[in-house]
């Protein structure tokens, strides 16, 4: 986690001089642009983070080690691909459900077919999809990645997993 925030403090850094050196009213302009996405999406956050957390110790451990856990095998990559194909909304929503899972024992497989399918498959897209581009575009870019959430899944599990 250090890392990370040593990366974005660097990398603000950096871009905060960039922006100065165009305007100190260019600097204040994206930092409250940063701030107001923040404000935006701090609600969602929250609940994200407390689905995370109540997932964690609302569902049992074993419960999570036999559906999704590393025995389970085809059922748990399958699992994972519905769930993540269930989940709604961005990267902060899914990254907290999935953290959640790995901490409650789910393998890595399922949790590649959680990610994969949820980045691919992704129910709530389908009909904005559709009315925005077309049915027929939605249905073929569907079709054509079907393989891929349960195949890396699968890849990981039976592959992966042993480094993991």
């Amino acid at each position: 986690m250090t890392h990370i925030l040593i990366f974005f403090v660097t990398v603000s850094i950096i871009l905060s001089s960039l922006a100065l050196r165009k305007g100190s009213d260019i600097l204040l302009e994206g930092w409250k642009s940063g701030f107001s996405l923040l404000i935006k999406i701090m609600p969602i956050l929250i609940f994200a983070f407390a689905i995370s957390g109540l997932i964690q110790v609302l569902v049992p451990k074993e419960n999570v080690a036999r559906w999704l856990g590393k025995e389970s095998g085809w059922r748990g990559i399958w699992l994972g691909c519905f769930a993540g194909a269930l989940t709604p909304g961005g990267p902060y929503t899914s990254f907290p459900i999935v953290a959640a899972l790995h901490q409650a024992g789910a393998s890595l497989g399922t949790l590649v077919a959680y990610v994969t399918a949820w980045s691919l498959w992704a129910v709530a897209r389908l009909p904005i999809e559709s009315a925005l581009i077309s049915p027929k575009f939605m249905i073929f870019r569907l079709l054509s990645n079907i393989l891929f959430p349960p195949l890396a899944g699968a890849i990981a599990h039976f592959i992966f997993s042993k480094y993991y």
